[in-house]
């Protein structure tokens, strides 16, 4: 029996591919000026029935992800998680940090604490999660949460590769900073993916601008820039 279970995996295992693709994010109406193609999330969504993917869903959960505080900015900018995952958020500035988000995905506020301190967030609901300082308006970041184990991250370039993936009919989702879809109704889109078909066409978004920028902090007030009566505040 334990030969026959190994055999299926390996069949299994053998049958997935890579598939492959890439963002383009592409001023409006013919405007110049150069945008990144970096941290987009392209995730894929099986609607294949019985296909066997709700184990590889619940394998993902509890991972753990790092999101570092370091010289006023969270590294990295973007992060893409699968859902369940455990984000960790260490303060490795010398001063005070107090990370939150009031957004879809995940609302927190881990409060204010100090240096060489962390905190860690578990990120139980699919959305996007953005990221803020509540000392520090010049931090932000994003957390993507994806319902779904077939999932990456473009490149600067704006290449991206998921592994893994089995054959068989999905939803293509993607997300962008700075991009949307040139239509409302073009993503998710349905795609098949097969042994000879693993190569998405590219994945083209119009430069929407910076989500941002003049956000407000966690009272949803305009944040107080006059820190020096405190030297825990940089």
């Amino acid at each position: 029996m334990a030969a026959l279970v190994c055999g299926w995996i390996l069949s299994v295992q053998a049958q997935t591919v890579t598939v492959t693709g890439t963002v383009s994010v592409v001023r409006a109406n013919g405007g110049t000026g150069k945008v990144s193609n970096g941290n987009g999330v392209v995730w894929l969504k099986s609607t294949t029935s019985g296909s066997g993917h709700t184990a590889d869903r619940r394998a993902s959960s509890g991972q753990h992800f790092r999101m570092l505080q370091q010289h006023k900015k969270f590294d990295p900018h973007v992060l893409a998680v699968p859902i369940g995952a455990v984000v960790d958020f260490p303060n490795l500035d010398p001063f005070f940090h107090n990370v939150f988000s009031l957004f879809e995905g995940k609302r927190f506020d881990l409060g204010l604490y100090e240096a060489g301190t962390s905190h860690a967030v578990t990120f139980d609901s699919p959305g996007i999660c953005y990221i803020f300082c509540n000392i520090h308006p010049e931090m932000s970041a994003a957390v993507v949460v994806v319902d779904s184990p077939w999932y990456a991250m473009s490149n600067q370039a704006g290449q991206f590769s998921i592994p893994n993936v089995p054959p068989g009919s999905y939803l293509l989702f993607v997300w962008h900073e700075r991009g949307k879809p040139e239509k409302p109704g073009d993503f998710p889109r349905q795609v098949t993916i097969t042994p000879g078909n693993a190569s998405l066409p590219t994945i083209r978004l119009i430069d929407s601008g910076d989500l941002f920028a003049n956000h407000k902090n966690k009272y949803g007030r305009d944040y107080d820039h006059d820190k020096s009566l405190s030297p825990v505040y940089k």
